[in-house]
């Protein structure tokens, strides 16, 4: 703990007061009485008075009982007052609830997904619509199995709607088994956009459809409820998969341009060069 010291900047001698001491008589008590002492370095004040040889101070405090009374008054009144500010403590100042906001503030971000074409669609409604996915290798045309998994559905036609699956690639290939699309982060439109799209994740929906040759099913993780925009086309049957996966749609046309996409030359399940679906369109499927 720092002990205060009597330095210029915190404690000057009034001239008035060297003056009184000078002339002494009876009015220095009064005098000295009116003077603001800021710390309680009187005491030491006086003894360096008298370290410098004031033998007159010394006398007239000796001779002058009322100016001691005076001095000691004087000092207890300014430890009362420490005394009482340390027991009632002014409260610091609290922030107010009530404060008028800015107004050139800014409200705080909200993540918010945008409306896309089918959402709230009914399942008659998506039941008629077909996706047409217009790739390099050629035209595959799916149809739509909501009463079977019509989130699924959902999704898939409005990925294709809004143009989320245009300049995507069939990322994976197993050979005899599937091709996979829907990863969006190979498109030559990735955006930040796409990237929330991405984050979108669906029920699990596992059906009573079979996994057979032709079938559309969503790709998923271990972890349920995982899928998003990942869906696979078999070209070979899975029984495996069968009330596991969410089987949503079927192939009407191009079975074949899937079979030359799975053909393609691989480096494990990656294709060395990817087929490129250019545009994903959806229309009433043609009777």
């Amino acid at each position: 703990m720092n002990v205060p010291q009597i330095e210029s900047e915190t404690v000057a001698i009034p001239r008035d007061f060297m003056e009184a001491r000078k002339r002494g008589g009876r009015n220095f008590g009064f005098r000295i009485a009116n003077f603001e002492f800021r710390d309680l370095h009187i005491e030491s004040l006086f003894r360096s008075n008298l370290r410098r040889g004031d033998r007159r101070n010394s006398k007239f405090a000796i001779r002058n009982p009322k100016f001691l009374l005076l001095a000691v008054a004087s000092i207890s009144l300014v430890i009362l007052s420490i005394a009482a500010s340390a027991q009632d403590p002014s409260p610091s100042p609290t922030p107010s609830s009530d404060e008028p906001k800015k107004a050139n503030s800014r409200p705080a971000d909200v993540v918010t997904l945008a409306a896309e074409p089918f959402d709230g669609a009914s399942v008659e409604k998506m039941a008629a619509q077909c996706v047409a996915l217009e790739t390099a290798a050629g035209l595959i045309e799916i149809e739509m199995i909501p009463e079977i998994a019509p989130e699924s559905v959902r999704n898939f036609l409005n990925l294709s709607a809004t143009g989320a699956l245009d300049t995507t690639t069939f990322s994976r290939v197993v050979k005899g088994f599937v091709i996979q699309g829907g990863n969006l982060s190979t498109s030559e439109r990735w955006s930040v956009e796409l990237a929330k799209r991405m984050s979108r994740k669906l029920p699990d929906e596992p059906g009573l459809v079979k996994h057979v040759r032709g079938i559309v099913s969503m790709a998923r993780t271990d972890e349920p409820h995982s899928a998003s925009t990942h869906f696979f086309i078999l070209v070979g049957e899975a029984s495996h998969l069968d009330a596991e996966f969410a089987a949503f749609g079927r192939v009407r046309k191009g079975i074949e341009v899937a079979d030359v996409i799975n053909s393609a030359l691989t480096d494990g399940d990656k294709p060395l060069k990817p087929v490129r679906i250019h545009r994903a369109v959806v229309a009433a499927c043609a009777k």
